[in-house]
């Protein structure tokens, strides 16, 4: 029986799936025929798999060694084995009960879409994180793997798209996928896309339930200006209570988009904790000192433990730290602000607090 396996593996794994050949290694292994699971253990040890041309056996072969090793199924990269739209069907087994699944940089087409959103949508997925950053997905794959992102079984927390020729057209599925599925998606990365306004537009809306989750969105470089800003806004005044990170960096929102921001950013109900808004275009130095000080105000409301080095902070920027301190005196403890060369006089507010016995600042540098 053992030497039938051997000199017919081939034609025995020749069209099967994935998951038949997978029964035929665990028959294998019970009859002690370990030469293709070695021969793969070699090539993994070696990292040799993307510069291989395997066959349909050796491939299965892979498949089976990665699902029986628990440490490899922490993480799939699909760049150690080949960056290929047919590699990955190979190994879609293996990224199904991943829970993080590295695909930047791959080459992948929406015909990776639609096989990735149908272990998105199955209930004995693990896939938690999905990172396809750089891939010329289109609105069309996005749309294909938005079908998964919607279905309730999917629970994606991590979702990664960074410059995969997105435009406001790719945003439609994504907002109705987080109308339809908004409990688990945490962490939503759009950068370097050309969503524009519209796109943005579409976001908000679904970001304004207070069924939906996110806390990190990342919109660098997408084109957006003061009316996509708007919508941006206007989803946080509905629900406040989720995002904690936004990113905005390199988008001509110009000053009344700063301002619309600096009063989201003083309602009290608003969590957002990091914001990054450097390079917004027509916006002047003065307004993003204002959004900078309302920033910071609202930061110190929660913090016990601040560090600004080198943030170009002025006298105005210690004014608003010092309003932020008397509005709420009983948490934070240390302040370090080294670098800040512009600061004149605004020290001696900040001292002064430091020798009032109401505050709790006690390390101030």
């Amino acid at each position: 029986m053992k030497r039938y396996f051997s000199n017919w593996d081939n034609w025995l794994f020749k069209n099967r799936s994935a998951e038949k050949s997978i029964n035929l290694f665990h028959c294998l292994n019970e009859l002690d025929d370990h030469s293709l699971v070695e021969e793969v253990q070699q090539y993994l040890q070696f990292d040799n798999l993307n510069q291989s041309t395997l066959s349909s056996s050796q491939w299965s072969a892979v498949i089976f060694v990665l699902l029986t090793s628990v440490d490899d199924l922490d993480e799939f990269v699909l760049q150690k084995y080949n960056r290929s739209d047919d590699v990955l069907l190979k190994l879609l087994p293996v990224v199904a009960k991943s829970r993080t699944a590295d695909l930047s940089f791959c080459k992948l087409s929406k015909k990776s879409c639609v096989a990735l959103a149908s272990v998105l949508s199955s209930n004995s997925s693990s896939l938690r994180e999905l990172d396809l950053n750089w891939n010329k997905l289109g609105d069309s794959g996005v749309k294909l793997l938005s079908a998964g992102l919607e279905n309730p079984l999917c629970k994606l927390e991590t979702l990664r798209l960074r410059g995969c020729n997105l435009t406001d057209e790719g945003c439609e599925p994504l907002a109705s996928a987080l109308k339809l599925n908004p409990s688990h998606l945490r962490v939503l990365e759009l950068s370097e896309n050309k969503i524009g306004d519209s796109g943005v537009k579409l976001l908000s809306a679904a970001l304004e339930s207070p069924l939906c989750k996110l806390e990190t969105l990342w919109l660098w470089d997408c084109n957006i200006t003061k009316e996509g800003c708007a919508a941006l806004v206007s989803s946080l005044k509905s629900n406040p209570s989720h995002l904690r990170v936004l990113y905005l960096s390199n988008n001509k929102i110009g000053d009344s988009g700063v301002k619309l921001l600096s009063a989201v950013l003083e309602n009290p109900l608003c969590k957002l904790e990091t914001l990054s808004w450097s390079g917004l275009g027509s916006a002047t130095l003065c307004a993003q000192r204002i959004l900078y000080a309302v920033y910071i105000h609202i930061r110190l409301r929660h913090c016990s433990f601040s560090r600004l080095r080198d943030c170009n902070i002025t006298d105005e920027g210690c004014a608003a730290l010092t309003a932020a301190l008397k509005s709420n005196p009983s948490h934070l403890r240390e302040l370090y602000l080294p670098g800040n060369d512009k600061i004149k006089t605004g020290c001696e507010l900040l001292f002064a607090l430091q020798h009032d016995k109401l505050y709790r600042l006690e390390d101030l540098r």
